[in-house]
């Protein structure tokens, strides 16, 4: 078995060009990360399997027909990533009681950033916080986004689920650092490069689910007749070190609910 990678480096306008040189290639299965891709996949072709694996609602961006019963020729792996963004806004109220104001991160790009906007909103209300969303979609924007969130003086940070941010983990845990800001994201590495906590979704788990699917397929299963898995495995990891530095205090029965702390 022959498997051919596309990569967009983050350009998505660059997808639906590489989803049709996929098709043009004749492939027995197409495998999209992210919802970007699985709607550029879903666009260039009504008939070859497509298995997605993503923490974007499928019913609602018109990938599936229903969670049960995707019907056409696609199906795949639901994440919690996005529906973790209470809980990662929670965790920083946690530890930064006195932030009134707490920087969003969303990749203006993404076809999910909207709606998560409006979630991560709802939710800063609730916890009586305010939430300024700060557009980033490339590396300028990067460096504008922190400038901006030291400027309104906010007291913390919270990263959107989305393939740019995946591949920058490292350099948000150094610009959180340098700015001396409680950061939370979705990715372990972001908390092992120094940022002060993640709240992991998944991924490991999403992809052998998926892996799973594609085997089937490949062997005759239809993926109408595969209904949408959900990968609920979730982790939240603690950077102690990080915390002292920025001068945090993490609540013990917070420390008590850590899947990993690193010290």
């Amino acid at each position: 078995m022959e498997i051919e990678s596309r990569w967009a480096n983050d350009q998505y306008d660059r997808l639906p060009a590489l989803a049709a040189e996929l098709v043009g290639r004749r492939v027995s299965l197409i495998a999209a990360g992210a919802l970007p891709a699985a709607l550029a996949a879903k666009g260039a072709t009504p008939t070859i399997p497509i298995v997605f694996m993503m923490g974007s609602d499928a019913v609602k961006f018109g990938l599936v027909a229903s969670l049960n019963r995707p019907g056409g020729n696609v199906t795949g792996i639901g994440l919690l990533n996005n529906a973790l963004l209470v809980k990662q806004l929670e965790f920083l109220r946690e530890v930064a009681p006195a932030a009134g104001l707490i920087a969003f991160l969303a990749n203006p790009h993404n076809p999910n950033a909207e709606n998560d906007a409006r979630e991560a909103q709802l939710a800063a209300r609730a916890l009586d916080v305010k939430l300024l969303t700060l557009n980033v979609g490339s590396e300028p924007d990067l460096d504008a986004a922190f400038a901006t969130l030291t400027q309104q003086r906010a007291g913390a940070l919270l990263v959107d689920p989305d393939p740019f941010f995946t591949a920058r983990a490292d350099t948000l845990a150094a610009l959180a650092t340098r700015h001396r800001i409680a950061a939370i994201h979705y990715l372990r590495e972001f908390t092992a490069a120094g940022g002060l906590a993640s709240y992991v979704t998944g991924f490991a788990d999403g992809y052998r689910q998926a892996g799973i699917y594609a085997a089937r397929i490949i062997k005759g299963e239809k993926p109408a007749d595969l209904p949408i898995q959900q990968s609920t495995k979730v982790e939240l990891v603690i950077n102690l070190k990080t915390a002292k530095a920025l001068g945090v205090t993490v609540p013990l029965p917070l420390l008590g609910r850590a899947d990993e702390v690193i010290e």
